[in-house]
């Protein structure tokens, strides 16, 4: 991958985490990092996704997957970190 695929891919990363840390009701007790982090990982799952079901080239369905899944990535993180620290919920 070159540089600027290297940093198309942060940027679409920080983008879907913060559009899925929106998206998850009630307020999550992750930060900043843990987000672009997630945002990231979901971006490539979602790409590898829409390649796996032959989608890869419609851009919206692609951005669309990639949202869910960090979607669930942000509730499912968000939730092991309530549990962790004995917050509500956990």
């Amino acid at each position: 991958m070159d540089p600027q695929g290297i940093v198309s891919a942060l940027l679409a990363g920080i983008v879907i985490g913060l559009i899925a840390r929106i998206l998850v009701p009630s307020m999550q007790p992750i930060g900043c990092i843990v987000t672009i982090i997630i945002g990231i990982i979901g971006a490539f799952l979602g790409l590898g996704a829409g390649e796996a079901f032959g989608y890869g080239d419609n851009f919206w369905l692609v951005l669309i997957t990639q949202i869910f899944i960090a979607t669930i990535l942000v509730a499912i993180t968000a939730a092991l970190f309530r549990g962790a620290r004995g917050g509500p919920g956990g």
